[in-house]
C-alpha cells in the first residue's frame, strides 16, 4: 500500500507525490489535456459559490421547508457553482461538455434571479430598480462572504425591512453571477474557436511527437537533421 505522500510504481516502488500535489504535471499531459481546472480562481465560480451559501441562509430564514420554493432556490444556487466547477474539470477532454455545463449554470442562476424577484412579489415587497440608492449600493457591494452580505443587510439605518433588503441583495447577487457566467461562456466559445478542443489537441500532440521521432531517427542514421 502506498504511503500518504506517495503511490506505487509498476515495480511496487514508492513514487513521490509531485510538488503541489498536482498529478497531471507532465509536459505531455499539458499538451494533451491543455489548461483545465483552476475553477476556484474564476470570478464567476467564487460569486456563485458565495451566492449558494447566501441562498441557503436566506431560505432558512424566510422560506419554510414545506414550501417547494425552498428546495428549488437552494438547488438552483447549487447548480450554478457546481456546474461551473464541473465544466472546468471536464474541459480536459471535452470543451463541448465544458460549455454545456457552463450553460446549465447560467440557466440555473437565471432561474434563481427570478425566484428572488418572485419572492419579493409574493411578500408584497418592492423590487429595487437601477438608479435607486439602495440598488446602487447593493450593486457595488460585492461581498466576499455571507457574513459580509449579512452585515450589510442587517446594518442600520436603512429603509425597508430586513427581509426586503435580504431578498433584493439576493436578486442583485444572482444577476451578477448570471452575468459573470455568461461572460465565462463567451470566453469559452472564443477559446474553442481559437484553439479547438480535445481532438485537435490530440492530433497536434501526436503530430509533434511523430515529428520529433522522425528527426531522432534521421539523426541516428546519419541523415540530414
Amino acid at each position: 500500500m502506498a504511503g500518504q505522500n506517495g503511490r506505487h510504481g509498476q515495480g511496487g516502488e514508492p513514487v513521490a507525490r509531485p510538488p503541489g500535489g498536482k498529478a497531471l504535471c507532465s509536459a505531455a499531459a499539458e499538451r494533451v489535456f491543455g489548461v483545465h481546472g483552476g475553477f476556484r480562481g474564476l470570478v464567476a465560480y467564487r460569486v456563485s459559490e458565495m451566492l449558494y451559501d447566501y441562498t441557503c441562509r436566506f431560505c432558512e430564514r424566510y422560506i419554510p421547508r414545506s414550501d417547494r420554493h425552498h428546495d428549488q432556490m437552494v438547488q438552483a444556487a447549487r447548480s450554478g457553482y457546481q456546474n461551473i466547477g464541473e465544466g472546468s474539470e471536464d474541459s480536459a477532454t471535452s470543451k463541448k461538455l465544458e460549455m454545456n455545463l457552463t450553460n446549465v449554470a447560467r440557466s440555473s442562476l437565471g432561474e434563481l434571479l427570478k425566484d428572488y424577484q418572485k419572492h419579493l412579489a409574493r411578500r408584497g415587497l418592492p423590487l429595487w430598480q437601477p438608479g435607486e440608492a439602495l440598488f446602487e449600493e447593493a450593486r457595488v457591494l460585492r461581498p466576499a462572504t455571507v457574513a459580509a452580505a449579512a452585515a450589510w443587510v442587517n446594518g442600520s439605518p436603512r429603509q425597508g425591512t430586513v427581509e426586503e433588503r435580504a431578498a433584493n441583495l439576493g436578486a442583485v447577487l444572482a444577476a451578477q453571477a448570471h452575468y459573470l457566467t455568461e461572460r465565462l461562456l463567451d470566453r469559452q466559445a472564443r477559446d474553442f474557436e481559437a484553439g479547438g478542443g480535445f481532438a485537435e489537441r490530440l492530433h497536434r500532440a501526436r503530430s509533434a511527437a511523430r515529428c520529433g521521432t522522425d528527426r531522432t531517427d534521421r539523426t541516428a542514421a546519419g541523415g540530414p537533421r
